[in-house]
């Protein structure tokens, strides 16, 4: 047996159940210290095991397929657990849809795409990719978070950071047309351009040879794509799950320490997105940095165009205000952001000080979220 074939039958099987019934157990209790480390190593085998039948998926299907399937999967459970947040949660959450799309936004834009970069440039000397495909899902990004994050903080016919009802219900259409445009490029018109570049690699992967860098070339059987599409699907529920489990614990230490409670929101999110950046991380070594990016800028288009259309159909039943605009810090490493991605993608290629450009800037987020 090989073995591919038996990390399916081995730990990457189990561990999604597993976490399943941990998440049964402990959902709707505030787990003590130790417990609370217990759900964490539920939820680490989880993220470990959503990257494994990811990339057995995406070994099947091809890319762009796979890695448009694990953005698009995380994204739609991330809109979920929004909402039940929303929904359920205590005091004041008009700012909650809008502070969790940005740290979305920030740690897929700076930190997959940093570690990518740094990753690649530093086994292969620079890291390299395709600026047609990856400078179109760049510019979808920045179009769909100044639409529905900055034009928000500008528009004086309500009072404060809000959308009246019609220009909110402009943001979600215009999100979701430009979301399916870019699927439609991205997978039909125009799939070539986003195809990571194997010409140059001395053994490098191809779609006939090694599409998951595990030295055997043939794909998985239907019977085990499907299986592991299933085991996918409960990965990605559990991991969210879990993570709403431990944001309990993790208020506590945020209380403890002082911190301001949005903290709470891109902790939850790094959780959340830890399969994506694990992925990207893998497929970056394995000189597919192509992929890494279409991981980053999908996960971010995903969670601003799948998130704004369904909070807009939420909040038709939610109460109070749904303030999405960002604040001025935030607009500022928004824009410096967006300014250094561009520089990074318009050449095509990458060296590690790219990457860690991207990587200060998620370091100038997370601590002027700690310390505003």
């Amino acid at each position: 047996m090989s073995a591919s074939t038996s990390g399916r039958l081995g730990w990457t099987v189990i561990a999604p159940p597993v976490a399943a019934i941990v998440l049964a157990i402990s959902w709707g209790t505030h787990p003590a210290p130790l417990a609370a480390s217990l759900i964490g190593v539920a939820l680490i085998a989880a993220v470990l095991a959503a990257v494994h039948h990811a990339e057995v998926v995406a070994h099947k299907v091809g890319e762009p397929f796979g890695s448009l399937l694990l953005a698009v999967a995380v994204t739609v459970i991330e809109v979920g657990l929004i909402v039940m947040l929303m929904v359920s949660g205590s005091g004041d959450t008009s700012t909650l849809a809008r502070d969790t799309v940005f740290a979305a936004v920030m740690i897929t834009v700076n930190g997959i795409v940093g570690l990518a970069l740094v990753v690649g440039a530093v086994r292969h000397h620079l890291a390299t990719f395709n600026p047609e495909g990856t400078g179109s899902a760049l510019a979808t990004v920045i179009t769909l978070a100044g639409l529905t994050l900055v034009v928000p903080a500008f528009t004086t016919s309500e009072s404060g950071p809000v959308l009246t009802g019609g220009q909110l219900t402009f943001a979600a259409l215009a999100s979701l047309v430009l979301y399916g445009s870019f699927v439609f490029t991205q997978t039909v018109r125009h799939r070539d351009f986003f195809l990571p570049n194997t010409t140059s690699t001395p053994g490098g992967w191809t779609a006939d040879n090694d599409a998951d860098g595990d030295d055997h070339a043939d794909p998985p059987t239907n019977r085990e794509a499907w299986t592991s599409v299933g085991l996918l699907v409960l990965s990605l529920v559990t991991v969210v799950g879990l993570a709403k489990v431990e944001s309990y614990s993790i208020e506590d230490a945020v209380d403890w320490l002082g911190f301001p409670h949005a903290v709470v929101g891109v902790v939850i999110a790094m959780l959340v997105l830890a399969p994506e950046t694990i992925a990207a991380v893998r497929a970056a070594s394995r000189q597919r940095v192509q992929i890494s990016l279409n991981l980053a800028y999908g996960s971010a288009m995903a969670s601003i165009g799948l998130t704004i259309p369904a909070i807009a159909i939420a909040s038709i039943w939610l109460e109070g205000d749904l303030a999405l605009g960002l604040e001025p810090l935030q607009l500022v490493l928004l824009v410096l952001s967006s300014m250094v991605g561009i520089l990074t993608v318009v050449p095509g290629r990458a060296k590690p000080l790219n990457g860690v450009v991207h990587l200060l800037l998620l370091a100038a987020f997370l601590l002027l979220t700690v310390s505003p």
